[in-house]
């Protein structure tokens, strides 16, 4: 008998965005900016406790979740990162090797990862012609065998939505038996009317459960945060199967100032809404096929062009994300640093 499990050789790694000295990294969907003066000044007390273990409950920032969005402390799951909260989604649902895991694809590359650690079956549903997920044939890959359905929106790499009219009609057909999350890790730059709000539709649907992070518009990314709302039932089981102790007191702290200073904190998302349209426009202009992106970050379906236009930025000293052969992703960040990429991108054309 092998000490390891043999199909781990076939995990697909996680591939983190690279960073480079003297390179500007738009490979991470990272914020240029800091936390603000108030998060640093919490996070930093917050360290001096660093001997003693955090509070396992997440107490504190359970409470300032529920008085932030209006939902009792009982449906709030916290965890490292929203990522965290994918893989103990697939922990509670999923028991038997044949029980399955539905997403659309591409998709937020940990999807695969998670479902496969928590030796479930993956039925991955192609994206449409536009990129944006396929509802319909999402609703068609969901058997008696389908345990969780995960949907990003905005997708992680493409960046575009689901529609509310689309999220319901797939919580509608999956039926109460299937859960469904709703991954919303960039829900603080939509301003598209039309898409999906998870929060809105958590009381009429009790499979759904919604996921959201302080690592993009908070600017907390390494502390590693993000929390989960759904029925108490739902919240209850992915606390149960959380790692003990897995949300630092550090990360705490800082969650609950950055929710303190969240009007200065999402005053910027503004910025990166109206750079992301430029951005988008030079490049169409420059012949690149860009999807409309509701994220903070462009996708460029280059194919296999894709290797060669991901080592001509870097030779140009910008770090881009390069997704095999499929296409590249772009963050959208300050504008002399998107400046900097869409030179790269039109010199490549050139």
């Amino acid at each position: 008998m092998p000490l390891i499990r043999p199909d781990l050789d076939t995990l697909p790694a996680y591939v983190p965005g690279r960073a480079i000295a003297g390179a500007i990294k738009l490979a991470s969907n990272e914020v240029s900016l800091p936390p603000t003066a108030p998060v640093l000044a919490a996070i930093a007390e917050a360290a001096m406790a660093g001997n003693r273990y955090p509070d396992l409950a997440v107490t504190g920032l359970t409470a300032r979740l529920s008085e932030h969005l209006g939902v009792d402390t009982e449906r709030i799951a916290v965890g490292c990162g929203s990522v965290s909260l994918c893989q103990q989604l697939v922990q509670a649902t999923c028991l038997e090797p044949s029980d399955e895991v539905v997403f659309a694809w591409r998709s937020f590359e940990s999807y695969p990862i998670v479902a496969h650690i928590g030796g479930a079956t993956m039925r991955k549903v192609p994206l449409d012609a536009d990129f944006r997920h396929d509802i319909d044939g999402m609703i068609a890959a969901v058997t008696p065998k389908t345990r969780l359905v995960l949907v990003c929106s905005p997708n992680n790499p493409t960046g575009t939505v689901v529609t509310r009219a689309e999220m319901e009609r797939l919580l509608t057909a999956v039926g109460p038996d299937v859960l469904v999350a709703l991954d919303e890790a960039y829900f603080e730059y939509v301003n598209d009317p039309a898409a999906v709000d998870g929060m809105a539709l958590l009381d009429a649907y009790p499979n759904l459960v919604v996921l959201r992070t302080f690592s993009k518009a908070y600017r907390l990314a390494a502390l590693r945060v993000g929390y989960s709302v759904s029925t108490p039932q739902v919240a209850a089981a992915l606390r149960k199967v959380c790692s003990p102790f897995s949300v630092s007191s550090v990360a705490q702290a800082g969650a609950i100032a950055a929710l303190d200073n969240a009007d200065e904190l999402l005053a910027a998302c503004t910025e990166v809404q109206s750079e992301r349209l430029r951005v988008r426009d030079v490049l169409l202009q420059a012949g690149y096929t860009v999807p409309p992106t509701q994220a903070n970050f462009v996708w460029l379906p280059l194919g296999e062009r894709t290797p060669p236009f991901d080592a001509h930025c870097l030779d140009n000293k910008v770090i881009v994300r390069p997704f095999a052969s499929d296409g590249v992703r772009v963050t959208v960040a300050a504008p002399e640093e998107n400046d900097a990429f869409l030179a790269a991108a039109q010199s490549f054309v050139d």
